[in-house]
């Protein structure tokens, strides 16, 4: 019979291995053997929190602490337990007291960093990974995360060559390739940013988050047609879905067309962002006799948004660090009938969970800027303006168009007054744009600089939080004067806060909506400062934002079929003062009483179409 000793350097083996159910029974007859056998219990604790139960992982290392309270190495894991959890104080201290105990462990800085990260602590997780990185220059993972937080502060070419140190170290890392392809994508260099998307595929097919920013940067490129996106779209489901809903699903939902159904939302965005804010009005409005709100947050950010949404749901379940199986599960146990992502293919994505298909009743809406692609995916929330019956039939989804608008905007009740045109002031028209640049194609270079030749003397003025940096305000000006454009006609401005943000739409005449991605909440915020926003209506879903906005708002002398047209009504409108300042003094009032801001009419549509789709589920 082996030894307690042999058994524990079997089970490291076998747990270093990936065989984590034979390493989990070794584990468990030591502790049957000594029951207080700290190592044991420590890794017994590393392999609940390996499998997404942190609250087991939590107790089991802090049974081992309590037996062997200097052991760096439970503290560092315990720390990594509290993190996924969202219990950052918890694992902030467990990182440090594991410095303290052992001070040359560049594993718990790289821990520290990534926890410091979450918390949009940039400066201080970066000083993480540099302290990480002089202990073990060789730490692929340091250095790739110490791009992404380089690339979070706009250090762009700082971040791309922590990327390339990494690929340097280990040159069949998918994960740098992915996250170098999102520092080009972030620039708007998007052909360069989707090469990288694909190197991280070819390394790991397997890569899914890869695959989706592939998807994503896909969108923003002009050439891309709706069948080479449906084409790809079919591919992710391929590659990443079929394996996972081969077999088909029992549910023990029980089959009443009219009871209450427990509805639960799926994102990692809320917080202070657009799905965030989109998602208040529409939780604070659920009748809540006919539904049960649950949301199962992917994300660690914690802010006033995000408590404004909390307190409008029934039950809120953190799944940050959970694995997709271990959230299905959980989602199953819950006995949610309809179940809606948030995201898409968008940052934090959870499709994996959608692609097991856990409830009987699937939706996606909101952050699925396109057809999520997946078998999966019962059906997509939109309008009529946003798909249009034509066109839309390269959806994986069946589409339901609720009556008065794919979305509800509510406005933020510090926002400033509406202002005068600040050409009124300054006697010269001021177009302007704070969508993300990596929107901000060729093709919408160039329309832009030829509505600037059209109007002369009239400044473009952009903002985007990348705009920070100096080489990238250098990149947007060398693009405008390549095209005529002289440098002093463009004013560009970085991120400010909010509510200064909402001000600074008082220094624009007319928005100008870029394609073939155009802005959503972004074009809301300038419509509800008064600023008219022209777009250019596009084939696919989210070249229709701007399209769906406006006709919801009856402003469809706005948008434009063709480029020529979008020309001719920026420089028209531009042209004509009076006008401007009608539309600026009316846009607050008409948007305040339409569609777009009725969450009561907007949150019973949805509830509608919700009921519908349960209906015809029960009518299987």
């Amino acid at each position: 019979m082996a030894s307690i000793a042999e058994s524990l350097t079997i089970a490291l083996q076998h747990h270093q291995a990936g065989r984590l159910p034979e390493a989990e029974a070794l584990y468990r007859q030591i502790l049957q053997a000594q029951p207080q056998h700290p190592d044991a219990l420590h890794l017994l604790g590393v392999i609940a929190h390996q499998r997404g139960q942190h609250e087991a992982a939590v107790d089991l290392i802090g049974k081992a602490l309590t037996l062997s309270p200097q052991r760096a190495d439970f503290h560092n894991n315990i720390g990594q337990a509290y993190r996924a959890l969202g219990r950052f104080d918890d694992a902030l201290s467990s990182y440090g007291r594991a410095l303290a105990l052992q001070p040359v462990f560049p594993e718990a800085y790289y821990n520290l960093g990534n926890a410091l990260s979450d918390l949009g602590r940039i400066q201080e997780a970066a000083t993480c990974f540099w302290q990480a990185l002089a202990l073990k220059p060789d730490y692929t993972e340091a250095h790739n995360n110490l791009g992404v937080v380089l690339g979070h502060d706009c250090k762009f070419q700082e971040a791309e060559a922590s990327f390339r140190r990494a690929l340097a170290i280990k040159p069949d890392s998918s994960e740098a390739c992915n996250n170098l392809a999102g520092t080009f994508k972030d620039q708007g260099k998007i052909h360069e940013a989707m090469e990288w998307y694909k190197q991280a595929l070819a390394i790991n097919p397997g890569n899914a988050t890869a695959h989706s920013n592939l998807l994503l940067a896909m969108s923003y490129d002009p050439a891309v047609d709706s069948k080479t996106m449906a084409r790809e779209h079919r591919r992710w489901n391929e590659r990443h879905v079929r394996a996972l809903s081969s077999q088909r699903p029992r549910f023990a939902n029980r089959r009443d067309p009219e009871r209450q159904l427990r509805v639960g939302y799926v994102s990692a965005d809320f917080h202070s962002h657009p799905i965030g804010h989109w998602m208040v009005p529409l939780l604070a409005h659920h009748n809540r006799a006919g539904f049960e709100i649950y949301a199962y947050s992917a994300g660690v950010k914690v802010d006033q948004v995000t408590c404004c949404l909390q307190a409008s749901t029934d039950v809120w379940r953190r799944i940050a660090g959970m694995s997709d199986e271990a959230v299905a599960d959980m989602i199953r146990a819950d006995r949610i009938d309809i179940l809606v992502d948030l995201s898409g293919h968008t940052a934090g994505t959870r499709l994996l969970v959608f692609a097991r298909k856990p409830v009987p009743v699937q939706v996606t809406y909101l952050g699925s800027w396109s057809t999520t692609g997946l078998s999966t995916m019962d059906y997509k929330l939109t309008d009529r303006f946003l798909t249009p019956p034509r066109g839309s039939e390269w959806f994986s989804e069946k589409l339901v168009r609720l009556p008065g608008g794919f979305v509800c905007y509510q406005p933020p009740h510090n926002a400033p007054p509406v202002t005068p045109p600040p050409s009124s002031a300054t006697g010269r028209v001021t177009f302007g744009s704070f969508n993300n640049v990596a929107k901000l194609t060729l093709p919408v270079v160039a329309l832009w600089a030829e509505i600037l030749c059209g109007v002369p003397e009239a400044i473009l003025l952009l903002k985007d939080r990348t705009l920070v940096d100096p080489r990238q305000q250098d990149r947007c000006r060398g693009l405008f004067e390549a095209r005529g454009v002289e440098a002093r006609r463009l004013e560009l401005l970085p991120a400010t806060p909010f509510p200064d943000h909402l001000k600074e739409y008082g220094r624009i005449d007319i928005a100008l909506d870029p394609f073939p991605y155009n802005g959503c909440y972004t074009s809301c915020e300038a419509l509800w400062m008064g600023v008219p926003v022209i777009t250019l209506a596009g084939c696919m879903t989210y070249g229709r934002y701007g399209v769906s906005l406006l006709s919801t708002l009856g402003y469809s002398q706005l948008i434009a079929d063709t480029p020529k047209a979008y020309l001719k009504i920026a420089v028209g409108l531009a042209k004509k003062c009076k006008d401007l300042a009608a539309l600026r003094a009316e846009l607050r009032p008409r948007m305040a009483a339409s569609a777009l801001c009725d969450a009561k009419a907007f949150a019973q549509g949805v509830e509608q179409a919700y009921r519908s789709m349960w209906r015809r589920w029960c009518g299987k």
